[in-house]
């Protein structure tokens, strides 16, 4: 155990809001799926992690695993749709389904194989890499949890946990058992002496709390929003009204994809990633949302952000137990919110 400085406060304090406002991004993520989809999105993590490696091969000019994933999955998902489509006698959209995929595909195809060998800027690069991952949020909740969006809650997160493994799986093959970081996106220092605080942070915490502000404001402002929250509210009521929740599922499915990815990438350059850290990750953010109750947006950014200023102090003073510490907090939480909410069986919601 070491003996606490307060002169490296402060550099604890940025790195703790640097991990914790990625954390909350998470934990805004598995919110909101919960809430609208029911599922607990146990694979935010592996978004994450498929975000800074499919960066760290593009960096290297190779074509990324990834590719070839989001492959299967539009192909999977194209074949299902049809089929869907052909029982309901629409042979033509059947058709359109199809050949929509198969010229999806070949562009992502092109475009990996013809841009990852040049290595372009970075800049260029993270919107490739975005251009991979984002698309398997609404193609995994077609091929996996669209046929089961009538299940129990149960159900759902025994494929949750079934994805995980699968991807984090998939992730080794990919990527293999080392880890990969990224370039920073801004180098230098802000700030002199003891009172300094990597641009990339400030670049985290500064896109992190950007992404919030556009949150807010497509809920806040925008008809696809206000179908998502109407959806998260009274799923039934909602699909009275006219709101299809198949598409509220994709439009978050999408959502989460891009918070995941982009933070893969933004913590890229600070964090060593391996094909297995997805889970923790994610799980760190997980608690943010079970102090928010999977209900509360606010809530759950702030208890994510307390998550990673825990996590960063006790890593200086008790780096053993840290995760021991931070996973602790769950514990009350859940014990708080066992005794004060109301249980109400699933079929009566």
């Amino acid at each position: 155990m070491q003996i606490f400085d307060p002169a490296i406060f402060p550099i604890l304090a940025a790195d703790g809001l640097t991990n914790g406002a990625i954390y909350a991004l998470l934990a805004l993520s598995i919110v909101l799926v919960f809430a609208v989809t029911r599922v607990i999105f146990i694979p935010i993590g592996e978004f994450v992690v498929y975000g800074t490696l499919t960066l760290a091969a593009l960096q290297l000019g190779k074509v990324p695993g990834t590719v070839g994933l989001l492959l299967a999955l539009l192909a999977l998902a194209a074949v299902l749709e049809a089929v869907s489509q052909l029982r309901a006698r629409r042979t033509r959209n059947a058709l359109i389904t199809l050949g929509g995929a198969a010229i999806a595909g070949v562009v992502v195809w092109f475009l990996a194989g013809a841009l990852a060998p040049m290595k372009l800027p970075l800049w260029v690069q993270s919107l490739l890499t975005l251009l991979i991952i984002v698309p398997m949020g609404p193609l995994l909740y077609r091929v996996v949890y669209q046929p089961l969006q009538n299940a129990s809650v149960l159900v759902l997160l025994i494929a949750s946990v079934a994805l995980h493994m699968v991807m984090t799986g998939l992730a080794l093959v990919f990527f293999g058992p080392e880890g990969s970081r990224t370039p920073p996106f801004l180098e230098g220092q802000l700030g002199s002496g003891a009172l300094t605080i990597n641009w990339q942070n400030v670049l985290v915490m500064l896109a992190s709390g950007l992404l919030m502000l556009g949150l807010f404001l497509f809920f806040e402002r925008t008809m696809a929003g206000k179908a998502l929250r109407a959806t998260a509210v009274n799923r039934v009521g909602a699909r009275l009204v006219g709101i299809s929740p198949t598409s509220a599922g994709t439009l978050t499915f999408l959502l989460a994809a891009v918070i995941g990815a982009l933070s893969g990438m933004l913590i890229g350059p600070t964090v060593a990633m391996t094909y297995d850290s997805g889970f923790l990750i994610g799980l760190k953010g997980f608690i943010g949302a079970i102090i928010g109750g999977l209900v509360s947006f606010p809530l759950a950014a702030a208890g994510a952000v307390l998550v990673g200023l825990i996590e960063s102090f006790a890593s200086f003073s008790l780096s053993a137990w840290k995760e021991v510490i931070v996973f602790t907090l769950i514990l009350p939480v859940l014990l708080w919110r066992s005794l004060t909410t109301r249980h109400i069986p699933e079929d009566e919601e």
